[in-house]
């Protein structure tokens, strides 16, 4: 695995984003690679049309994020996600973008490891953000449903509390407990309200890279995979 893309000292990345785009419509693909090749920093590595060729094109192509429908010939989206995350030789984050905001849809598709849930009617600079921010390592949640998995998770965090534990494949936190600074657990405390890291530096008055570094720190000492996951783990145990 090549690990995350990293930021050189102006911000910017080392390369161009290579995204592979998957949707069984040719003008939604169109449409997609018009909106990103705007873009200096991000490149069109591929498309494909079914679950099962994008599972063939990730290997084949190694991009860093896929944009990736549900609904597909073949193979859904979100199976071929779930191929894809397991898959130990690749890196590639996914954003799933779907015309369908349905509940049964973004958790499984989180269950599966994807990064991003993005709606289709989202504007073009929201796309151009998911994939930077999917690029970089991050999660991107769709503004309508960050509310959904917060109460979702939430409430199996306030069950969790009066009824034995039950696994649940979204959540793949540590077992032990994490042993967090108190400016770590401040910063989990903004995640879990679903804020941006700018957000967070604004509210804290500090750098947003300091920001990014106790982020990552957080999520390493957490056991997550990334900041939705992190969201999960602080409403399931109290510390939203």
């Amino acid at each position: 695995m090549t690990g995350h893309r990293r930021a050189n000292g102006n911000g910017q990345t080392e390369r161009p984003i290579r995204v592979l785009l998957v949707d069984d419509h040719a003008v939604m693909r169109a449409g997609f690679r018009m909106i990103l090749e705007t873009e200096d920093d991000i490149v069109i590595a591929g498309e494909a049309s079914t679950g099962v060729e994008a599972v063939a094109a990730a290997s084949a192509l190694r991009p860093d994020v896929i944009c990736m429908d549900v609904q597909m010939p073949d193979m859904d989206g979100v199976e071929a996600t779930r191929r894809i995350v397991a898959d130990g030789d690749l890196d590639a984050s996914v954003v799933i973008v779907t015309t369908f905001d349905r509940d049964d849809y973004l958790f499984q598709a989180l269950a599966a490891g994807a990064s991003g849930f993005l709606l289709k009617n989202a504007g073009p600079e929201e796309l151009i953000a998911a994939v930077r921010v999917a690029a970089a390592g991050d999660a991107l949640l769709a503004p309508e449903v960050t509310r959904r998995v917060i109460e979702r998770f939430a409430g199996i965090g306030a069950e969790s509390r009066t009824t034995p534990a039950r696994s649940d494949p979204a959540m793949h936190s540590a077992t032990h407990e994490p042993e967090l600074t108190d400016r770590e657990a401040e910063v989990l405390h903004l995640l879990a309200q679903a804020m941006s890291n700018a957000e967070i530096a604004r509210r804290l008055f500090i750098g947003e890279a300091t920001v990014k570094t106790h982020v990552s720190n957080v999520l390493q000492k957490l056991g997550a995979r990334d900041r939705v996951a992190a969201v999960v783990y602080a409403h399931r145990h109290g510390l939203a």
